[in-house]
């Protein structure tokens, strides 16, 4: 079976990182990089054969404070879909009240590639956007660096980090932060320096109710993008005990979906 033929039958899929990169909207560059267009119906094209009902759009770097391409994107996919951006710590209430009307449920702390608010405003901000609308707050960082954070993180009332942390030598300071209630995506596996199946595993065996799936579509910058064999070494690892669950259930409880 070749990497992307169609991944057999199995429950639906709630694609909790995705990014839709549209030129209409402004990008920034990064550090030299733009990313390739990925628009919508990319997206829609990508994914027709991986079962997915819902998702979870994901502001990167290069998409900075912008809101117009979310609020556009979230529009166009429809019901089951929520957002994740990125907001400055002088955000009005109002504005975050806004932006819930139109979907969005997460604020992102991009600490590995920049393009978010600092992490000296986490907490203040992790709090008033949970006390206002809800939401939790997502980080994109190597898991190497959580233990100056884990103070803080411990005591919000709901957080996810990005890409099972990244790095092996991270884990065991992710898996502590596990233990306490933080989520963890399963995505990103072409960008990682870890063995995934490992990981997954230690996650589920922490807490099966922490893991959840996404595409990580379009890949910027990974080593390799998103290939459906991805999907199947996930359904290997987590069985049918919990797939479900990693596949759908708990992204869609976590983003109120």
């Amino acid at each position: 079976m070749s990497p992307d033929e169609p991944v057999p039958a199995s429950p639906p899929v709630f694609d909790a990182h995705l990014h839709i990169i549209d030129p209409r909207f402004p990008l920034i560059e990064n550090d030299g990089y733009l990313p390739p267009v990925f628009t919508v119906e990319d997206y829609r094209s990508r994914t027709a054969s991986l079962g997915v009902v819902g998702g979870a759009v994901v502001s990167g770097s290069f998409q900075g404070f912008d809101q117009t391409y979310l609020v556009d994107a979230l529009r166009r996919l429809g019901p089951g879909f929520v957002g994740v951006t990125q907001l400055p710590a002088s955000v009005k209430d109002d504005e975050i009240a806004r932006l819930d009307s139109s979907g969005v449920r997460a604020v992102r702390f991009n600490v590995r590639r920049g393009g978010s608010e600092t992490l000296d405003r986490l907490e203040t901000l992790a709090r008033r956007v949970h006390e206002v609308a809800g939401w939790h707050v997502e980080l994109y960082i190597d898991a190497r660096d959580l233990p100056e954070l884990t103070p803080v993180l411990g005591t919000l009332p709901a957080v996810s980090v990005d890409h099972l942390g990244l790095s092996e030598e991270g884990l065991p300071f992710l898996l502590s932060l596990v233990e306490r209630g933080v989520r963890v995506k399963a995505t990103g596996f072409g960008r990682v320096d870890l063995d995934v199946a490992r990981a997954i595993r230690t996650v589920l065996d922490a807490d099966p109710r922490a893991l959840l799936f996404g595409t990580d579509l379009p890949s910027t910058r990974a080593r390799r993008p998103f290939r459906d064999d991805d999907l199947r070494l996930l359904t290997d690892v987590a069985g049918p005990e919990h797939l479900r669950a990693v596949l759908h259930d708990n992204a869609a409880a976590f983003y109120r979906t």
